[in-house]
């Protein structure tokens, strides 16, 4: 039985939707009906070569990491799920050519995938696994206190959105840079400032307001490679900040007092549980722009590559 699904041929190729034979899985794996898969900025990286000389390649390499769908089937050893199983979570395998952008795939049962709650819809959790996790990871790591002042350079986007309940959840003074439309969003989510990056330079505005220093920095937005000094420029000694794209020199920051942290996302099974109950009751709130058919994939992707999104993109088959 063929498959729908999103592909590039090659590194850098344009996302082309094809039939592929569907996947039959092997020992400790379960093959996953994917009822929706969450779009990721990652996704596409990977297809530009992010991962190029660090890992093998599978094409034609099925596009998309996170995703939810049931349990089809389950090969041999595998006792965590069962068929029929609700699970969501991330599911790209480059070496196998796998991801979440198609009608089923596959992952290993002990791998980056959990159980949904009855009360989670499909959509919402195929938006949560990168983006949230990291923002949960980041919010743990730059270790909020009740009453810390911290700065989300990025608050507008996915992980933004998410990393500013979880911190106004721990109880911080959130300051979130986002544009004039997004504003009330923000607030009503947990920020107690937005600042208009379009208005002045971010840092300017942060300094001006707290001219003796802020508590953490949660930068999501300066690239590996990056001028992040804006920012450390406003943490106080005994201050942390947080880049998700590697963009600080721990070892600089130390000779400051500020402990500097490059995180990457680390989804794991008790994770993806404890944000899937969050999202399942509503005290975590995900927005979701649009949801798209697998069929009109590959235009979106390409709108999605070209404009500043300020909630989620979901495909569905």
């Amino acid at each position: 039985m063929d498959m729908k699904a999103v592909v590039v041929t090659d590194f850098a190729a344009l996302p082309e939707i094809v039939d592929l034979p569907t996947p039959e899985p092997g020992a400790g794996e379960v093959l996953v009906r994917i009822h929706a898969a969450g779009v990721n900025p990652f996704d596409w990286k990977v297809t530009d070569g992010a991962l190029k000389g660090s890992v093998v390649h599978e094409f034609p390499l099925v596009m998309g990491s996170d995703g939810a769908g049931v349990v089809e089937r389950t090969g041999p050893g595998v006792t965590r799920f069962r068929p029929g199983d609700r699970v969501y979570g991330q599911f790209m395998r480059v070496s196998q050519g796998q991801g979440s952008y198609a009608e089923y795939t596959l992952a290993e049962q002990d791998a980056k995938i959990a159980f949904m709650p009855e009360a989670l819809s499909f959509r919402l959790a195929a938006a949560l696994p990168t983006a949230t996790v990291t923002a949960y990871q980041a919010v743990q790591a730059a270790r909020i206190a009740d009453g810390h002042t911290l700065l989300i350079n990025g608050g507008g986007g996915g992980v933004g959105q998410s990393a500013i309940q979880f911190a106004a959840r721990a109880g911080a003074r959130v300051l979130a840079t986002g544009t004039a439309g997004l504003a009330d969003h923000l607030r009503d989510l947990g920020a107690h400032t937005v600042i208009d990056y379009t208005r002045a330079p971010t840092h300017e505005q942060v300094a001006a307001t707290y001219p003796e220093g802020i508590d953490a920095v949660l930068d999501l937005v300066t690239p590996a490679g990056g001028d992040i000094s804006p920012m450390t420029g406003l943490l106080r000694p005994g201050s942390i900040l947080v880049s998700t794209n590697y963009a600080t020199d721990p070892d600089a920051l130390a000779a400051r007092g500020i402990l500097g942290v490059n995180l990457g996302s680390r989804p794991s099974a008790e994770t993806l549980t404890i944000l899937a109950e969050l999202a399942a009751t509503g005290e975590l709130r995900i927005r979701i722009d649009a949801e798209v058919q697998l069929a009109d994939a590959p235009a979106v992707i390409a709108r999605v590559r070209a404009g500043h999104v300020t909630g989620k993109t979901v495909i569905v088959p």
